[in-house]
Formats: structure tokens, C-alpha cells, sequence
């Protein structure tokens, strides 16, 4: 099938109002796909400003604040209000929760689930309510048991969709995840990234950007910071990212007495993110559980900065391939101290700037990517 196809997007959010991995994924993804040709059209929860935002492809069906039932009659108004326009060829879909009230409409159209992670496990234990968290696990089976193909971003979360939600093997297929590499490589070197952001020049600075939530591992790399500012004195880490940790993060550090070499800066912005990565001599992903690839390792090698990570679900396969000295033995806070001061007393043993640039370009680059996401809309098109 070589001719244009038609596409259904039902995601998240849109990225430019609620910053996420999924809905950055999102939204790099719709606007790639008509170079592929596949034409887009899609829904997420959002402001009326979205189908400005998108270019006139993503609408809104309600505003992310309102009450569940309204965004659910939102997504289901609204999706057939697109199928009574014209029929699509293939429905994507991103989020399983808005998803389940669209799949009635669409039986006899292939459905291609964009994975990105268990939705129930990802909410839990911050809610803590075992109830929520056995109906959301239903739902997600049912929706993505309906997937003619499935897209999951590493062969951990491939296992995860076999083992946790009984689906079949053969429908899953791995492309990873994407960014414009070049909004990261930004041709600055680490002085001016310094001097533009009002950073240090002279002491070892490292970048950890997440959600301070608890699976992403921030404790320990606190904790961490407690060993390295032994062997390294003037370290400094910057922890980008908002979450419901954030005042025990901020206890903890000051319980360490590292105030002065680590810094949560909060939420960072889209256009000043390069510059943060281009400062850095390293970044740091600890996350413990759920990492099904982390899009910041990507966005630190476009910008030229080599990431260490911890061996947990699909971090070592985004970066294992470029060096295997980027993937630390464990994820506690001793294996996260040891591999940082190694990487900083030994730089020569990483990744120079070049070589990270020239991977993330040649593997994650959104049309390159986008690609492989069209080519399974095709498949799943050819064999429904």
C-alpha cells in the first residue's frame, strides 16, 4: 500500500499546554506523519486553542480540568461527529482512557495502539485506592486487546503488554521514541550554554530532568549526591520537574547538607531545555520502575551531553547501543554515586559530543522514526 492513508488520532493532552513524555511523543509524531502519507486528524483534551496550536489537525473535545464523564462524552461526541465526516482507514490511539469511549464506533476499522506505558501502574501507588486502580487495568486490557498492531517503544514494554494485558506477541511491534533533533543540537558550546543560563564555569555540572513522582528514582539520586560531592567537591546537579515530591525532596536535601550542590530548578521551558542539556557535562536518568524509554536520554545525546541511565525496563536498549558504560550495574543510590564520579573522573570513557549527536540523528530522529509508525498504519491496514 503505497497511497495516502487517513489516521485518527486520540491522544493525551497537547503538549504545548500539559508538557509530558506521551504527549510530546504525540504531538511529534501527528505533525510528522503527513511526510509519510498518512493525513491526520485527532482529539485530545485541551483548550480551544489546540486546533490553532496543531495547525487545524487536533481538535478538543473537553478541557483537562472537567469532570470525567464530560471528557469521556467529549471523546465519544466527538469522534463520531469525525467518523460521520469521513471514515478513517486506521484509529491510533495514545491514552487508553479516552480511547474505550470511541471503540464502539470504529469495529470495522484496524486499531493501532500506541503504547507508552501502563497507565493503571504508572497512577499507582500515588493514589492508593487498589479499586481505581483494578477498573483502570481492566479498561486498558480491553482497549488494547482490540489493537490490530501495537507500537511499544522498547522490547520491555513489549513484555509488559504480553505478560500484563495478554496480548499476542506477533502484533507488537518496537519503534522508538522521537524528537527534532535539530531544536537539541543547537551548535552552542557548554560556555555559552553556561553563560546564557547563569551557571558556573568552573565546577562539574549535572542535568536530571523527570517528574518528581516516585518511580522516577530522585531520592536516590540525592542520596547519590551525598557520596559524589565526596569524591568530586564542587559537583552541582540540577533536578528539572515538578511533582508531589518536591517538599521532601527539598527536606532531603537539606537533611544532607547538599543545598549547595544540588539545585531543583522546577518546571524548565521547551525553548530553554537545549541550553540546559548543552551546559552539562552529564545527565542522569535513576528511575526505578516504568521507563519504558525516556525521551530526556535522546534530548541529552541530540544536544551532545552523554547520559548515564539505570538498567531499568527500556533505558538500556535507548542507549546500550551507543555505549555500554552509559547503563549503570543497579539503580540504587551507590551504583548511581559510583557511575557518576567514574564518568567525571574518566570523561574519555564516555561518548564524546559528536558521537552522541551523530547516534540520536541517525536512530531517533523524527522523521526516521515517524517512518517505521507509518509502515506499521499500513500493515495493520493490509491484514484487518
Amino acid at each position: 500500500m503505497s497511497q495516502t492513508i487517513e489516521s485518527l488520532q486520540i491522544g493525551m493532552h497537547w503538549f504545548g499546554e500539559r508538557p509530558g513524555g506521551l504527549d510530546r511523543m504525540f504531538m511529534e509524531i501527528v505533525g510528522a506523519l503527513p511526510a509519510q502519507g498518512v493525513n491526520v486528524r485527532g482529539l485530545v483534551a485541551g483548550s480551544p486553542a489546540v486546533e490553532e496550536a496543531s495547525g487545524g489537525t487536533i481538535s478538543s473535545f473537553a478541557p483537562p480540568q472537567s469532570p470525567l464523564r464530560t471528557r469521556l462524552w467529549g471523546v465519544r461526541s466527538q469522534a463520531r461527529r469525525l467518523r460521520q465526516a469521513r471514515r478513517p482507514d486506521v484509529v491510533a490511539s495514545h491514552f487508553a482512557l479516552y480511547a474505550a469511549p470511541a471503540a464502539g464506533l470504529f469495529r470495522d476499522v484496524p486499531h493501532v495502539v500506541h503504547f507508552h506505558g501502563p497507565w493503571a501502574d504508572e497512577s499507582y501507588p500515588e493514589e492508593k485506592r487498589p479499586v481505581s486502580h483494578a477498573m483502570r487495568h481492566s479498561l486498558e486490557r480491553h482497549v488494547y486487546r482490540s489493537g490490530a498492531r501495537h507500537i511499544v517503544l522498547s522490547r520491555a514494554f513489549g513484555r509488559v503488554l504480553t505478560e500484563q494485558y495478554g496480548v499476542d506477541e506477533e502484533r507488537i511491534r518496537v519503534v522508538p521514541g522521537c524528537v527534532d533533533i535539530g531544536r537539541f543540537d543547537i551548535g552552542v558550546s557548554r560556555r555559552e550554554a553556561r553563560e546564557q543560563l547563569g551557571l558556573p564555569q568552573d565546577r562539574p555540572l549535572l542535568f536530571c530532568l523527570r517528574r518528581l513522582v516516585w518511580r522516577m528514582g530522585i531520592e536516590n539520586m540525592i542520596d547519590a549526591m551525598f557520596l559524589v560531592k565526596q569524591a568530586v567537591p564542587d559537583v552541582l546537579l540540577t533536578i528539572a520537574g515538578r511533582g508531589p515530591l518536591e517538599p521532601a525532596l527539598r527536606a532531603q536535601i537539606q537533611a544532607r547538607g547538599l543545598e549547595n550542590h544540588v539545585q531543583l530548578a522546577g518546571f524548565v521551558s521547551d525553548e530553554a531545555l537545549p541550553l540546559w542539556y548543552a551546559a552539562s557535562d552529564l545527565g542522569v536518568v535513576p528511575t526505578v520502575a516504568l521507563e519504558g524509554f525516556g525521551l530526556t536520554t535522546i534530548e541529552s545525546l541530540a544536544s551532545g551531553t552523554p547520559v548515564l541511565v539505570t538498567p531499568v525496563g527500556g533505558l538500556p536498549e535507548a542507549v546500550a547501543p551507543l555505549s555500554p558504560d552509559l547503563v549503570l550495574p543497579a539503580g540504587g543510590f551507590q551504583a548511581l554515586a559510583a557511575g557518576i564520579i567514574a564518568a567525571l573522573r574518566e570523561p574519555d570513557r564516555l561518548p564524546t559530543t559528536e558521537q552522541c549527536r551523530a547516534y540520536a540523528r541517525a536512530n531517533f530522529d523524527r522523521p526516521v522514526v515517524v517512518e517505521k509508525v507509518a509502515q506499521v498504519y499500513r500493515e495493520a491496514i493490509e491484514a484487518f
